[in-house]
């Protein structure tokens, strides 16, 4: 068959949708699938996913994505490997017929705030902080997981009896798109756990035995391009096609923004965000908030990467469409934010599910501060899109700390991206260069770069970088100004 006809399908499985898009063998999308997804928000800060109605979303979005591939009158045959991009932290708990024993338990859910407050007073944060490079909070799986072991009695009595299987949203679709034949997760969604060694590269005994978890059956860790098996995605395919792709969707996103070399750096701007900056191939404590995890890794070689994650970005706009009904569509947000020439001292504190780095202040609630009688729902649109541009200078400012050099640019990608303001605004606070990704489904096309590169139907990491495309690049101004705001962002938030 000839090489042009070769094509990958990609999965980017997300919070609060599923996209698929079929590449060819230039990166260039042939076809598209999307279907939302729902997340139930309940009280004290609990959100859950469906574990069965995610692989029905995944499987409504592949569909609709096959539609159009057929409707174009291409081959299915032609689709070499399908590659899988998750949101990360995300878990489900899986009995030995593969049957969910709990919901998924999504990042963005604080339940085990109680337990961490009990772990960082024990020598063990310690080491997790030395053996993960992560930091002891609710974002991350494991002490979720530990909540579900002290809370949920069959959750309790499957880990007890070594019948009870653990993964992140990969590891879940893996197992379920191959009737329980393949159990793998890849070093990127397994550095996200809080009982993963990113210096052996696997599971470590002594903190899952800390945490109670010792019997707790874990996929096998893997680089993100491999052989994880092959699926007809439960009858959607006449044929099976090799899974060769899993991967974190921000680590993805790293990876299709083409962070290939040490220094490079990219802020994913979606319901959350994710500076990530490629730090070779050791890994290097940070002393300023920072996560140390895997960015990315082949057969070949294996890269850090540090990371901020700021835990609300975009779900600030949706929190002001839904709740307050301010304006009925997001693209809205940017007339309004211009419509006023500045914040007259009105600043949002988007801590709605606590603050991530550089603050780690979880239990913080959200807050608005400089009210006064002339601030009009423009204010507060401006206030909710400047707190994106503020939350990322503060994590790029503790990164170049902790790596001694400074950003010449700051890649970037997203939704949010489509919005200029956004945009200007973080280049001005930032005094850099910020460069909008050619690509919006960026998570999705590293998914598919790493099942292509294990498939052959890319040569290599040279030819990945031939491929990056720039969509625009934003440059600072107005410096002076921005410096004067950004203080009284500083007095909000607490950091004067």
């Amino acid at each position: 068959m000839n090489k042009k006809q070769q094509y990958i399908l990609a999965i980017d499985q997300g919070t609060s949708s599923t996209k698929t898009i079929i590449f060819n063998e230039q990166g260039k999308v042939i076809a598209r699938g999307h279907e939302a997804l729902q997340t139930q928000y309940l009280a004290d800060g609990y959100v859950e996913q469906d574990p069965e109605g995610i692989v029905k979303n995944v499987l409504a979005s592949v569909q609709q994505c096959l539609e159009e591939f057929r409707r174009q009158d291409r081959d299915i045959r032609a689709i070499k490997a399908i590659g899988i991009s998750n949101q990360r932290e995300t878990f489900v708990v899986w009995d030995k017929n593969g049957r969910p024993l709990y919901n998924a338990v999504v990042w963005q859910c604080k339940r085990s705030v109680e337990i961490c407050e009990r772990l960082k007073s024990l020598p063990v944060a310690g080491d997790i902080r030395t053996k993960t490079g992560l930091l002891v909070d609710p974002y991350f799986s494991g002490t979720k997981l530990m909540w579900l072991y002290e809370n949920v009695a069959a959750v309790k009595q499957a880990i007890d009896k070594g019948e009870a299987y653990f993964g992140t949203i990969d590891s879940w679709l893996l197992y379920t798109f191959t009737n329980g034949k393949s159990y793998y997760t890849d070093h990127t969604n397994a550095s996200r756990t809080l009982f993963f060694n990113i210096a052996t590269l696997d599971w470590d005994a002594e903190l899952l035995q800390s945490f109670n978890l010792g019997k707790l059956n874990l996929p096998r860790c893997v680089p993100s391009s491999w052989l994880f098996g092959e699926t007809n995605l439960l009858g959607l395919l006449k044929a099976p096609i090799p899974i060769t792709g899993m991967i974190g969707d921000s680590h993805a996103a790293a990876f299709g923004q083409a962070c290939l070399e040490p220094g490079s750096a990219k802020a994913t701007l979606g319901t959350g965000c994710s500076v990530m900056m490629n730090i070779g191939n050791k890994p290097k404590a940070s002393a300023t908030g920072m996560v140390t995890t895997i960015c990315w890794s082949t057969e070949q070689q294996v890269c850090y990467a540090l990371e901020g994650v700021i835990v609300t970005c975009g779900a600030t706009i949706e929190w002001l469409k839904q709740s307050w009904e301010l304006f009925y569509d997001s693209r809205q947000t940017e007339e309004m934010a211009t419509a006023v020439e500045d914040n007259q001292g009105v600043y949002l504190i988007p801590a709605f599910s606590g603050l991530g780095a550089p603050y780690w202040e979880m239990n913080r609630k959200a807050s608005i501060h400089g009210l006064t009688f002339a601030t009009t729902k423009n204010h507060l649109v401006r206030a909710a899109l400047e707190s994106i541009p503020y939350q990322i200078k503060d994590v790029i400012a503790a990164m170049e700390t902790d790596a001694g050099l400074l950003l010449n640019q700051l890649m970037v990608d997203g939704g949010i991206t489509g919005n200029r303001f956004v945009v200007q605004f973080l280049s001005n606070q930032l005094n850099r260069k910020v460069v909008i990704s050619g690509f919006p489904e960026v998570s999705a096309l590293g998914a598919a770069y790493m099942a292509g590169l294990k498939a052959g139907v890319y040569t290599g990491l040279n030819q990945l970088q031939e491929l990056k495309l720039v969509k625009d690049t934003v440059l600072p101004t107005d410096i002076e100004q921005h410096k004067k705001w950004y203080e009284g962002w500083k007095r909000a938030i607490g950091l004067v």
